[in-house]
């Protein structure tokens, strides 16, 4: 096997946000790295809406496959995720996929104005 040390000069990969505020909170693993992927998502393809604030579109099978988890895994994490205060899903209609707006750790009274 080859490895490498790293240095000061030593290039990342692409990497994902984490949050430290988000080792705190009472979620599961699997959510906790669902949040930070629609946190990514958000900051490199979100959209805004009619009020400037971001959102992700990312349909159940669509997580499922880049997690590698079973559906009612993500259905079950999205939960998680939404009671902790962590984004909001706002349904779009039928067939379509929810907006999730992915919220900050540590802001209380987050609303949709």
């Amino acid at each position: 096997m080859n490895f490498e040390f790293m240095t000061i000069d030593t290039p990342l990969p692409p990497c994902m946000p984490f949050p430290r505020a988000l080792t705190g909170f009472p979620v599961s693993s699997t959510a906790k790295v669902m949040y930070c992927r629609m946190l990514d998502a958000m900051l490199f393809r979100g959209q805004a809406d009619e009020n400037g604030i971001l959102f992700v579109c990312f349909p159940i099978t669509a997580i499922a496959a880049v997690l590698s988890r079973s559906l009612m895994t993500v259905k079950r994490s999205l939960n998680e995720l939404e009671t902790a205060g962590l984004i909001m899903r706002v349904r779009q209609g039928v067939g379509e996929p929810n907006r999730i707006y992915v919220l900050i750790p540590g802001k209380e009274g987050a609303t949709l104005a």
